[in-house]
Parts: structure tokens; C-alpha cells; sequence
């Protein structure tokens, strides 16, 4: 039975990979299925979110989206704080970060796991039209940015949710920002809740980094 499992893997990662071309955009040759992850600012939510998330120096993100070709062109699924869970134009995206000066770094899932693209497509398209999770906890009528790409490849287990944590190491207390920014939602810091964030996601064994946008 495992036999069979792996050669339906095997077949299923064939064909998806050798039935697309790549499409060379801004001078990364991309394929369905890579992720696209948003460099950090250093301040406001941007920057809050990567003091309590960053694991190496040379990796700071606070966004992941899902790229989709189609037609040619390349889409980004995802959630956004001020769209909700959205399929656009992946140049909508870097567009409204240009003005920033934000990178944009895409990574690629291993071979081991690729062939659960399509499905991973899919299970992200059917979470559109959802708004956006401020509080950070998991539920299932909301979604923040990992949480979507996580819930997108729930099925081979591909990302791992694991205990959050809101504390500045520099400080060893919570980050000054979270202490506002949850006092205004009413709810204290969701400390060691289960959950996941950009900066988790890039560090998987199973993601590679690819390029960045020029």
C-alpha cells in the first residue's frame, strides 16, 4: 500500500510539473504553487510582527501569499488585513509595496510535497471572501496570512501550527505594541496559543528560497 501511495505521488508531481512552463516574471522563473513572502518594515504591525517572529538575521517577513498562474499571468492568494482572504494580481501586490521599498522573496515547495499543489490551490480558492483574523486565534470564519497558506497544505501536513509568542526577546515581556494593540481589542495576548506566522513558514525544511523580484 505505501508502494502505491508513493508511485500516485510520484505520477500525480510528474504531471503537474512537467504539464505547466514557468513564466518568467521580474527575473524569477515561477511556477503554481511558490510562495511568495513580504520583507518586514520596522515599525507599526509590520514590524511588531517580526520582532516576536524573526529566527535569523538574514530572514524578516510579516506576509506569505500563494502564487497561481493562469492564463499567463500571475495571482497571489491570500489574506490581507485590508482585503480579507483575496485572489489578485500578483503586480497589485509588489505594486502597492514599491512605494515602501519592500522585497519580495519567493520560495519553492520540495519535490516531496509538490504534488499537492493543485489540491493546495484549491483549498486556498475555497477560503476567498473570508475577512481577516486580528485576534491571531485560529477559528474557521477568519484567517491571517499564514494561517491561510498553512490551512492550504493542512492535508499533507506540510506546515506545522506550534505555540505564538508575543514577547520582545530583547526585552523578555511582551512587545509594547501587542500590549496596546490587544488591550484595544478587549482580549489579553493570546501567549502560547497555537498558531503560525511568515517568518515559521520560511523556515521550513520543506520550503526553498528561489529569488527575489527585481
Amino acid at each position: 500500500m505505501m508502494k502505491f501511495t508513493l508511485l500516485f505521488l510520484f505520477i500525480t508531481f510528474q504531471a503537474f510539473v512537467f504539464g505547466q512552463e514557468p513564466l518568467s516574471y521580474r527575473g524569477v522563473a515561477l511556477y503554481s504553487g511558490d510562495l511568495v513572502f513580504v520583507g518586514a518594515q520596522r515599525e507599526h504591525l509590520s514590524g511588531a510582527i517580526n520582532r516576536v517572529t524573526q529566527r535569523t538575521a538574514d530572514v524578516s517577513f510579516d506576509h506569505v501569499g500563494l502564487i497561481e498562474l493562469a492564463e499567463g499571468q500571475p495571482y497571489v492568494l491570500h489574506a490581507t488585513g485590508s482585503k480579507g482572504s483575496v485572489r489578485e494580481p500578483l503586480d497589485s501586490l509588489l505594486k502597492r509595496g514599491e512605494q515602501k521599498e519592500t522585497t519580495f522573496v519567493v520560495y519553492r515547495v520540495s519535490e516531496v510535497f509538490r504534488a499537492a499543489i493543485p489540491e493546495a490551490i484549491e483549498r486556498a480558492r475555497s477560503m476567498l471572501g473570508k475577512p481577516y483574523n486580528w485576534s491571531y486565534v485560529l477559528n474557521d470564519t477568519s484567517y491571517y496570512c499564514s494561517d491561510f497558506i498553512e490551512r492550504a497544505f493542512r492535508s499533507v501536513s506540510l506546515f506545522s501550527l506550534e505555540p505564538m509568542t508575543f514577547v520582545n526577546p530583547q526585552t523578555g515581556k511582551v512587545d509594547d505594541f501587542w500590549l496596546v494593540f490587544y488591550e484595544k481589542l478587549g482580549i489579553e495576548a493570546p501567549e502560547g496559543k497555537i498558531g503560525c506566522n511568515p517568518n515559521g513558514l520560511a523556515a521550513n525544511e520543506h520550503v526553498q528560497r528561489i529569488g527575489v523580484f527585481q
